[in-house]
């Protein structure tokens, strides 16, 4: 590791939180609370660019005002999104919602975009990165769907549904970057530390394999930046 800057969190989520702890780096949370409402005929890739931007500004915000010491940081925000078809979908509002989304998504193949952002808080560069996977859904039951919307898990998940929600297991994934569904793609978090020259010292693929339980089949051309992996 190459650098020991302050690395800040700006996200509520404990999935992203236990992800990152992964890399064997210090970390603290901060907040960043935004409007996430999609601009008209904004697609679903410039619209998960956007808030991860956002978020990671709102969150340099956040940090400049506090009236302490403040030591060289580096913010990383991130934002995930699905959509099916160019149609993005979000939180689900309701059961009836949550219920529309699981069976509009059963049998099929969507998409989940998830961007990163790296805000060096004293130079003020910034880098995103985006990852995209196709999401294949098995076919599961309403029955299933019922079971599931009434463990109230859905209703704070883009799209309704968790991957890696244990009961559930809603999808068929067998190709592509796990982590970028569950919500932060690790081998592009590593290549945009690694161009602020932070390198960690743990193996982060083969940590995320074990982690997730999954065979990556991308995570080289991830990290030798070919367009178009994840």
């Amino acid at each position: 590791m190459t650098d020991t800057k302050h690395i800040l969190l700006a996200s509520g989520s404990p999935r992203r939180r236990e992800l990152l702890g992964l890399f064997d780096l210090p970390f603290d949370r901060t907040s960043a609370d935004i409007d996430e409402t999609p601009h008209p005929g904004e697609s679903a890739a410039d619209y998960t660019v956007r808030l991860s931007r956002e978020k990671a500004y709102a969150a340099y915000a956040v940090y400049t005002a506090q009236e302490t010491d403040h030591r060289d940081a580096l913010i990383l925000a991130a934002d995930t999104t699905v959509a099916d078809e160019g149609a993005i979908l979000g939180k689900p509002a309701d059961a009836a919602e949550a219920r529309a989304m699981l069976q509009r998504l059963r049998g099929r193949v969507h998409q989940v975009y998830t961007a990163i952002t790296l805000l060096d808080t004293a130079s003020g560069r910034a880098i995103t990165d985006l990852a995209v996977t196709g999401v294949p859904m098995r076919v599961y039951t309403d029955t299933e769907i019922d079971a599931y919307i009434a463990s109230g898990d859905p209703f704070d998940k883009a799209g309704g549904y968790a991957i890696q929600h244990p009961d559930f297991q809603p999808v068929n994934l067998r190709s592509g970057c796990f982590s970028n569904v569950v919500g932060l793609p690790l081998c592009h978090l590593l290549r945009a530390l690694r161009d602020f020259g932070i390198d960690p010292p743990a193996d982060i693929p083969a940590r995320c394999q074990q982690h997730q339980g999954y065979d990556c089949d991308v995570s080289g051309d991830i990290l030798a930046g070919q367009a178009g992996s994840g």
